[in-house]
This record gives structure tokens, C-alpha cells and sequence, in this order.
């Protein structure tokens, strides 16, 4: 049985992004004799869902767990929920996109009729998966919005699929947004005026990324009785 892990490409102002380094970095190791597949998507709306649906067809993964990079946060966000609404507010994706206020294309969507819910719940176990890293102390939250982009798109995205599918109660699937490494945060410094009494962004460091990721399927597939 296997896990399905997904990142992001790095994006923006940013030339890494450790949602790749997170999975990379657990593509197959195993989690409660599960392996992980580790797979990076492209920064494009009109890729990424795709890339997502293909990954699922393939590995026909037990769970899924999507994750993007949340620039300023200043912990792990577990998300509750994703929108039906595309808004590049104002970060173009890779591809130069940028929708303002858009309903989100779905698979097989050809008309306003066709348009599909207004939101998805996450089907992880949101909270215990929040309490069980705030336990191992590792700083962690419920988020209840995933934002509009293409973090908020596959979380969106991933859900129809597997609901149109038949399997949305089968394979639990959510999104988790990581922060700023400190190798990351001391680089957006160095380009702004930390030296002259700006801020520094909230980070997080790689391992304990990687090891929140591991608790977000240990505590999925194998939740405390």
C-alpha cells in the first residue's frame, strides 16, 4: 500500500521551495509499513490537477496528502477546506496565468451547469492530526483557508476527483501548508532590510517539516484507538 505525498516547484521570488525537498526527501521511505511516493507538481493551474489525478490513477494510494509553501506562517496549517474560487491575487503561477475571480475548471466541467460544489472538506483527520504534532511539539494549526491559489486549486481539485470517482470516503486526502525554512527566511532578509530593522519571516526547520509530514500519515492511517 502506498502514500501519496505531493510539493510544489519552487515559484515567485522564491528559488526553493521546501514542499520539493519534503517530498523528495520521504519518496520512499515507509510511514506504519506504508511507502511514501514522493512527487513534485508544477506551479500551474492548469497542470497541477492533472498531474494530481494522474499520480492517484497510478498509485491508487491508500491516503493523499498534498502540501504547498505558506510564505509568513509561522507553523505547520493543516487545511480544513478548499474553495471553489481561482484568484492568482496578484502571484501569477509559472505559466504566466493569472485568474481574478474564477470558478475552478474542473474535469468534465463544460458549462455553468456543471459547476461543482462551492467547497470541499479535507478528509484527514484535521484536528487530531493538529494535536498529535502540537503534542510531539511541533508547531501546528488547523487553517481554515487554503487560500485561492494553486495550493487551495488541487486541495479543491483532488477532492472532486475523488468524490466524482466513488472513492472520496475511501482515501483521505488533504493539504498541508508548511513554512519558510530558516535557510529561506534568511534570504528573503538579506533582500529586504532586516540589516536596517526589518522583519524576518516565521520558519520552520527542514527536519521538522519532514517529520510533521510523517506524523500527518502516521496519524491517518493508523488513528489512536
Amino acid at each position: 500500500m502506498t502514500l501519496l505525498l505531493t510539493g510544489y516547484e519552487p515559484f515567485g521570488d522564491h528559488d526553493r521551495n521546501p514542499t520539493e525537498e519534503v517530498a523528495r526527501e520521504l519518496d520512499g521511505q515507509e510511514v506504519a509499513g506504508r511507502e511514501i511516493v514522493g512527487r513534485v507538481l508544477p506551479v500551474e493551474f492548469d497542470r497541477a490537477a492533472e498531474e494530481m489525478r494522474d499520480l492517484v490513477q497510478k498509485h491508487d494510494p491508500e491516503t493523499v496528502v498534498a502540501t504547498g509553501l505558506a510564505a509568513g506562517r509561522a507553523a505547520v496549517s493543516v487545511e480544513r477546506v478548499g474553495v471553489n474560487v481561482a484568484d492568482c491575487a496578484g502571484i501569477a503561477d509559472n505559466a504566466d496565468a493569472e485568474p481574478r475571480n474564477e470558478r475552478i475548471r474542473t474535469e468534465g466541467a463544460d458549462s455553468e451547469s456543471d459547476t461543482p460544489p462551492a467547497a470541499y472538506f479535507a478528509t484527514l483527520p484535521v484536528v487530531e492530526v493538529v494535536e498529535d504534532l502540537l503534542e510531539a511539539d511541533i508547531p501546528a494549526r488547523v487553517s481554515n483557508t487554503a487560500g485561492t491559489h494553486l495550493c487551495n486549486n488541487v486541495l479543491y481539485q483532488t477532492r472532486h476527483y475523488l468524490e466524482t470517482a466513488g472513492r472520496g470516503a475511501e482515501i483521505p486526502m488533504g493539504f498541508v501548508h508548511l513554512p519558510l525554512t530558516p535557510e529561506g527566511a534568511a534570504k528573503k532578509a538579506r533582500e529586504g532590510e532586516a540589516a536596517s530593522g526589518g522583519g524576518v519571516e516565521p520558519s520552520v526547520a527542514l527536519e521538522t517539516q519532514l517529520e510533521a509530514i510523517r506524523r500527518t500519515f502516521e496519524t491517518t492511517v493508523e488513528p489512536s484507538q
